[in-house]
């Protein structure tokens, strides 16, 4: 949900005004300071989007708000591009210094800001920038003195717990994801009664040989790269076939009886159990399992285990851009039930991973609701629908 203001329906004693209206702009007295010539110390050094260091003397000493100057969130919006600072503090030249004579005119803009889309005074998109002429043009809906503090005061109480609430939803997030890794690791920790120990080499195998995808026979199959799993879930996205990414390159064959393995940045954990035949990377293991010896799922979540990943790295080559090798690959060893076993273990984890993914889409949705709430309840304070009512119905969407 996007803020939009129409400044022809503002209620009566509202205006229209500008940042160079309301606060005086401090960008002359920045001092940007090289890492390298920084004085460690207690003072906060502020750039673009927070605190970046700390040192040991100060050019501000009052309550001002930053706003962003340049990178990339301005665009993306992963944290705000507003904020209060008060006190002793350094900033750099990536952030504009805003002094206002109200302090509650500040908090009330800083709202604005982080509200409103950006993009429209944005200049570049590699190197995004909003430069001091563009800021000013932000077109800002003010009501009077004592309706700010009434707004700013309602905000307060209904974000403080909406953001708790966010915040709790996102620790359940973590904590699903981390029931699912914990129990996937334990079934590899010890070995069970009946176990035996084997290399990866005893019990599967790479048969496929590389094959040009421009033949007739291979162009219109599915390609499967790295960039196609989803790490962890093993869930392929945007695949398209040979033909669709113009391939020239040699890649190998799988079918459904394999597992693929990405070799590439083995810590992301990326592998895939496809249901249909077509080709993936050379980058990709197609691994496949002995049937009489290991159930393809149950070599799936080795590949998945915290002590196999462990291991691919330990041996990775390349330490910018690690990549396991086919012979230590298959020098791994590990500890297996029998087939039986395996496939009910493998069952069981599928089992868990489904309602891992079904709590984790329930409290993603939360979080989403949550933070259009935000937007819904900003839409109205800064269009004068803002009533102490509004916070009273987000508390029971919240309680919900």
């Amino acid at each position: 949900m996007q803020l939009t203001v129409d400044s022809g329906q503002l209620p009566v004693g509202w205006n229209v005004k500008y940042l160079d209206e309301l606060c005086e702009n401090l960008d002359s007295k920045r001092i940007p300071i090289t890492k390298s010539s920084r004085k460690s110390g207690n003072i906060p050094y502020y750039g673009a989007s927070g605190i970046v260091d700390y040192v040991a003397d100060y050019i501000f000493n009052e309550d001002l708000l930053l706003v962003s100057e340049d990178g990339a969130n301005l665009l993306a919006r992963t944290y705000p591009i507003a904020f209060s600072i008060t006190g002793k503090t350094w900033v750099n030249n990536h952030a504009h210094v805003l002094r206002f004579k109200e302090n509650i005119t500040q908090i009330f803009v800083e709202f604005y800001l982080n509200s409103i889309s950006l993009e429209s005074y944005v200049s570049g998109m590699a190197q995004p920038k909003l430069n001091q002429k563009s800021l000013n043009s932000i077109p800002i809906p003010i009501p009077p003195l004592p309706e700010q503090k009434r707004i700013v005061a309602i905000l307060d109480e209904a974000f403080e717990g909406i953001d708790r609430a966010i915040s709790n939803t996102e620790k359940n997030l973590s904590n699903a994801r981390e029931l699912f890794e914990s129990y996937l690791n334990s079934i590899f920790s010890p070995k069970g009664e009946g176990w035996e120990e084997k290399k990866l080499e005893d019990i599967c195998s790479i048969t496929s040989k590389l094959v040009d995808p421009r033949q007739p026979e291979f162009i219109d199959l599915p390609h499967i790269g790295a960039g196609n799993m989803i790490s962890i879930t093993g869930e392929l996205i945007e695949v398209k076939t040979a033909r669709q990414e113009q391939l020239i390159s040699g890649k190998f064959l799988f079918d459904e009886t394999m597992v693929l393995y990405s070799k590439i940045r083995p810590y992301l954990m990326k592998a895939c159990r496809p249901e249909f035949s077509g080709l993936c990377s050379a980058d990709v293991y197609p691994l496949l399992p002995n049937n009489e010896e290991l159930n393809r799922d149950f070599l799936f979540y080795i590949l998945m285990s915290r002590d196999f990943t462990n291991y691919a790295i330990s041996g990775s080559d390349r330490a910018a851009m690690p990549k396991v090798n086919r012979d230590h690959l298959f020098r791994y060893s590990t500890w297996i039930p029998s087939i039986s076993e395996q496939i009910n273990i493998a069952q069981k984890i599928d089992d868990l991973f489904t309602e891992t993914q079904r709590l984790e889409n329930i409290y993603r949705q939360k979080i989403a609701a949550l933070k259009e709430l935000k937007q819904s309840i900003l839409q109205k304070a800064f269009t004068g629908e803002l009533t102490a009512d509004n916070p009273k119905t987000a508390k029971g969407k919240i309680a919900a």
